[in-house]
């Protein structure tokens, strides 16, 4: 086999200009694949990471009603519902790949929330000890909740930054109050991101699907969600996973076991819990990178047909061109079997080199893209192995009908053709 790969490489030396032009159809077919599966995979991956954000793997789960998350807004107490207990969050927290929960209250469009005349229109959240950290805030200025703010029915609040922006026009808002239903709360704390995120924007598209357009959030303890709203509401559950790898399933587990526990009648109820993660959004948004690019994988594939027909054919030139090599070998007792190896391995180098040229020009192109279009790409080791040992399977297949004909090529007929 040495032998063969050695004699293979001194064949391609010998004719560099028609071994270039051969391999020319497989290294455009594989840097084209290459390239195209970089770009997809980068840009696969910063769609997730522009979804998920900062590395926060949380998976909320929300109380729907016919396939449609339930609006405590304008339906009220969902009857057959129960509230969810500690003991529950506990058990959850048990479900493989979870690391902590939380439960809150929430209500994405507030209405009578106000600091002084100016009217509120962000999010209001009521939320347990858990919740800041499950979803990565950190007290940026004054205090967090304390244990005596749940125990005693404190009605105070923490802000985000958009709340700081929108509702107090960017001065400090601790020890200030806000009327909420006709409740005032004081603010205690401003919080943010522990890491801070900013998706990256390509395009107008980009900045609709991806930036933070919310008015601001305000956050109070659960204990006291009843004061400015109802008691006895359903609880949301956040739940954070160890990774992204099992944010479906983690919060496919948990949605059911709530569906089990807290719906009174499950089976004849229109109520279940449903998760919904930021990793099932990218995935979407994946498939429709991915369907839409695969069409240029099936382009660049005809590419590497064209390429396997030029390897075919140079190499039924070749055995034409060596048909008294061919007899010679023949003549003085080489097999069918050696002749045979002896052109499907120089047909496999041939294609392989094409390959891996192919390989080479594929990420650097990718780069060039990238550096230029600004657009993200990651090299996929897979995707550059299979090319690899697909050229050469190529190799194979097409240079079998060469190969196959050198090999039954009557050695006094070849001999006498010389």
């Amino acid at each position: 086999m040495i032998e063969n790969i050695r004699l293979a490489f001194q064949g391609i030396w010998g004719h560099k200009l028609r071994s270039v032009l051969t391999m020319l159809g497989i290294i455009i077919g594989i840097a084209a694949i290459i390239t195209i599966v970089s770009t997809i995979k980068g840009t696969n991956e910063q769609i997730k990471e522009n979804l998920i954000g900062a590395g926060n793997n949380v998976v909320t789960v929300q109380l729907n009603q016919g396939g449609y998350p339930y609006d405590m807004t304008w339906n009220g107490i969902p009857q057959g519902v129960r509230l969810i207990t500690e003991d529950t969050r506990r058990e959850l927290e048990q479900i493989d790949g979870v690391e902590q929960v939380s439960l809150y209250h929430a209500r994405n469009y507030a209405d009578s929330v106000y600091y002084l005349n100016t009217q509120f229109n962000g999010e209001v959240f009521g939320i347990d000890e858990n919740y800041l950290e499950v979803y990565g805030l950190q007290v940026k200025s004054g205090r967090g909740f304390t244990e005596a703010d749940y125990t005693d029915f404190r009605k105070v609040a923490l802000v985000d930054g958009n709340t700081v922006t929108n509702l107090f026009g960017g001065d400090s808002p601790v020890g200030k109050c806000v009327e909420i239903k006709g409740d005032v709360f004081t603010v205690v704390g401003v919080v943010a991101l522990s890491e801070e995120f900013a998706p990256t924007i390509h395009s107008i598209n980009d900045y609709w699907l991806y930036a933070d357009r919310s008015s601001g959030a305000i956050y109070l303890p659960d204990a006291v969600w009843p004061t400015a709203y109802r008691f006895d509401e359903p609880q949301n559950v956040a739940i954070k996973v160890a990774n992204t790898d099992v944010m479906a399933s983690a919060g496919q587990e948990a949605a059911e076991r709530l569906t089990e526990k807290q719906i009174i009648s499950p089976d004849s109820s229109d109520f279940d819990y449903r998760s919904q993660d930021m990793l099932e959004q990218a995935q979407q948004l994946q498939s429709m990178s991915e369907s839409t690019n695969m069409q240029l994988i099936w382009i660049a594939g005809i590419s590497l047909l064209v390429g396997g027909i030029g390897v075919m054919n140079i190499m039924l030139v070749s055995v034409t061109e060596r048909t008294g090599e061919i007899g010679l070998k023949k003549a003085i007792g080489a097999k069918k079997k050696r002749i045979l190896l002896q052109f499907l391995t120089e047909a496999a180098v041939l294609t392989s080199l094409g390959g891996i040229i192919g390989v080479v020009s594929g990420i650097g192109l990718a780069q060039l893209i990238s550096a230029m279009m600004q657009i993200p790409v990651a090299i996929d080791v897979t995707a550059i192995l299979i090319s690899v040992v697909f050229s050469t399977l190529i190799g194979v297949v097409f240079g079998l009908l060469p190969a196959t004909q050198a090999a039954n090529l009557n050695p006094i007929e070849a001999l006498r053709r010389d």
